[in-house]
């Protein structure tokens, strides 16, 4: 058995780790509520630009649009995708990095031909992890890095990834672009998730009960339609990683929360074990110097 100095020792230094782990639930719990209000605020914007974006693709049913591409005459094992990767910049946030990783190179495995995959990491965790992949295979994986950039999702950040991605798709450099994140279910679930960013789908809008595309009368646009939707769209797909990025922010939050959570309630359960080990130590003692008391009282009298 411990002697009790150790046990008490011990029980100060989890009581500091007890406080951290519950400053650090606290923390998270004030970012999410703040990502969440600053989506919010935002949403209602993105929203009406897809609607507009649909009644322009309902009225030019025919509209030959760059970011439509299809690249159709690229066979899939000479497509370049890239992939926007989502992850945090820190750890003690429970499975939430190891998950997308995980899902990242489960995509990565489906790819007909590796080589042609290009990564655009944002997160320091991703970064590294994909940087010695990089030293370990040999090859070149991790093409944009975005430091710092999950820590405060913001449209200035998402705009600067849009660009970038929007630039090498028109410049034929990526064929499809693909973005994945965390997607949270519910408040106490959340998953990897992929979506197909580029090139967009006329299905994604305006679509009806069937999956077909509403057909209304034909309109013009001035200067034309393709004009229209060569500004709307990159701002369209800023929102969208904006959002991805909001969302992915909110369940690195809510794994951290629930992390910190398990972490402060283990710490109180090894608290209460402790502090019944230090009293059993304590009373031992105790006896053991009566002992030796009456002992030497004993001893006297003789």
């Amino acid at each position: 058995m411990a002697n009790i100095r150790e046990i008490r020792e011990r029980i100060a230094s989890i009581q500091q780790i007890l406080k951290i782990t519950n400053a650090m639930y606290l923390i998270s719990s004030s970012k999410l509520k703040k990502a969440r209000k600053s989506l919010d605020a935002t949403m209602p914007y993105f929203e009406k630009l897809q609607t507009t974006i649909e009644s322009i693709l309902e009225h030019t049913p025919h509209t030959r649009q760059t970011y439509f591409d299809r690249r159709q005459n690229v066979p899939d094992e000479k497509r370049k995708k890239g992939y926007i990767v989502i992850t945090a910049d820190k750890g003690l946030c429970g499975s939430y990095n190891h998950n997308i990783l995980r899902y990242t190179e489960m995509k990565l495995s489906e790819a007909s031909n590796p080589d042609n995959c290009y990564l655009f990491v944002m997160g320091h965790v991703g970064r590294m992890y994909f940087q010695n992949r990089m030293k370990n295979a040999k090859k070149a994986y991790v093409d944009g890095e975005f430091l710092y950039t999950t820590q405060n999702p913001t449209l200035y950040r998402a705009r600067e990834i849009a660009e970038l991605v929007l630039e090498k798709f028109e410049k034929k450099e990526l064929d499809e672009v693909y973005l994945i994140y965390t997607d949270m279910v519910n408040p106490n679930q959340y998953e990897p998730k992929a979506v197909q960013l580029l090139p967009f789908n006329r299905r994604h809008f305006g679509k009806t009960a069937d999956g077909t595309m509403k057909k209304l009368p034909k309109a013009s646009f001035i200067p034309s339609p393709e004009e229209v939707m060569a500004y709307l769209i990159p701002n369209y797909a800023k929102g969208f990683i904006y959002g991805a990025m909001v969302e992915a922010f909110c369940c690195e939050q809510q794994a951290r929360m629930t992390a910190m959570d398990a972490a402060t309630n283990s710490a109180k359960d090894m608290i209460k074990d402790l502090s019944l080990l230090y009293n059993r130590a304590r009373q031992a003692a105790i006896t053991q110097e009566i002992t030796e008391v009456v002992s030497g009282a004993n001893s006297l009298e003789e």
